[in-house]
């Protein structure tokens, strides 16, 4: 069940919201809607269903994401095999391969692991950092942040090892976990209006870059949903400085619509062949096979994320689009399912971001 979809360029027409399933906080049920999200935020007008009322309880981080017998928030399998990296910032085939240290580099870590708050224009902002144990300030860090779905938290994301990222990543990333804004009175969520969630992630950049050790040249994003969505609209900005994504079933339209642009951005894509959100998911990779220069069709890879699923989640194929720019490629993987988080995609995750 290979993608089989050609550049459609950019976004055309509007693209479904979504809520969580009230069953099950790691599944979203998503509703296609006809009204079109504006240039600064989320659209308008949207008829949503009610996410939960408490989105982080453990039976909805675990669910029954996982195939059988592996631990939530392991990685099974990978899309790509990178060398293993010597240390944080060790710089791979592709370009930029620079490690570009911050200006908190070479001095103690202002910042702690641990929840914590940030002034955006006037408005508190909260997330959850996550720095390595034996965090050595000589060392320029990956940054990895992790964006929760609608009617999730921070802390939902944090209970669920940053998307497998945790463990997989031993000690080589900085990870981060934010928490999204009241979208609707429906929970919380990535509408960005106004340019808020763009403004708030400018924030925290500033505030690691200058009070941690990170490398600038790999700044990296993952999310589901909304968090997904949110990730789009981060690789679609000019001012953007995410070097790779990986969106798990989002959009490029529901968090602020794509800006015009040629900025090149690695990525990897998630999705269920069942999510109503599928034909938009698919056009948002679109963007970024055109961004990337890459050609069609793709190719079935023989070894990927895939062969770590269950039987539940098959048919499964990851796919990967030929002759893109040198370090950006985009791999985008389809599986059985519904509305939910990639089921163990931690290793996968870390793999991909890893090469870079």
């Amino acid at each position: 069940m290979a993608v089989q979809h050609g550049l459609s360029g950019l976004i055309a027409g509007a693209l479904g919201v979504l809520a969580l399933s009230a069953g099950c906080g790691s599944s979203e049920r998503a509703t296609p809607d006809s009204a079109a999200p504006s240039s600064s935020g989320a659209s308008s007008g949207e008829s949503l269903p009610e996410p939960p009322a408490d989105p982080t309880t453990p039976t909805e981080m675990t669910g029954t994401l996982q195939p059988s017998g592996t631990p939530a928030g392991e990685g099974v399998g990978n899309v790509t095999r990178a060398p293993e990296a010597s240390g944080p910032g060790t710089p791979a085939s592709g370009a930029p391969t620079d490690v570009a240290p911050s200006a908190g580099c070479g001095r103690p870590a202002g910042l702690t692991s641990g929840r914590a708050s940030i002034d955006v224009g006037g408005e508190t902002r909260e997330y959850i950092l996550a720095t390595p144990e034996g965090y050595d300030p000589e060392q320029p860090y990956r940054l990895i942040f992790g964006w929760h779905p609608w009617g999730g938290s921070a802390q939902q994301i944090a209970s669920r090892g940053y998307f497998g990222l945790g463990a997989a990543s031993a000690g080589q990333a900085i990870l981060v976990a934010p928490e999204g804004r009241d979208f609707r009175g429906n929970g919380l969520g990535w509408g960005n209006e106004g340019g808020s969630d763009l403004a708030f992630l400018d924030a925290m950049l500033e505030r690691f870059g200058s009070e941690l050790c990170i490398d600038q040249n790999r700044i990296f994003s993952t999310g589901f949903s909304f968090g997904a969505m949110f990730s789009f609209t981060m690789a679609c900005s000019q001012s953007g400085r995410m070097r790779a994504i990986a969106p798990q079933a989002g959009n490029a339209t529901t968090s602020g619509r794509c800006e015009e642009g040629e900025r090149p951005v690695a990525t990897l894509a998630f999705i269920g062949t069942e999510d109503t959100l599928l034909e938009g998911h698919r056009r948002a990779v679109d963007i970024f096979v055109e961004r990337n220069g890459c050609s069609s069709p793709p190719a079935l890879m023989p070894a990927s994320w895939c062969d770590g699923l269950g039987a539940n989640n098959q048919p499964c194929s990851c796919v990967e689009y030929p002759d893109c720019k040198q370090g950006y490629p985009v791999i985008a993987c389809e599986y059985t399912a519904g509305h939910q988080f990639a089921p163990n995609a931690g290793d996968t995750l870390w793999s991909f971001f890893s090469q870079f």
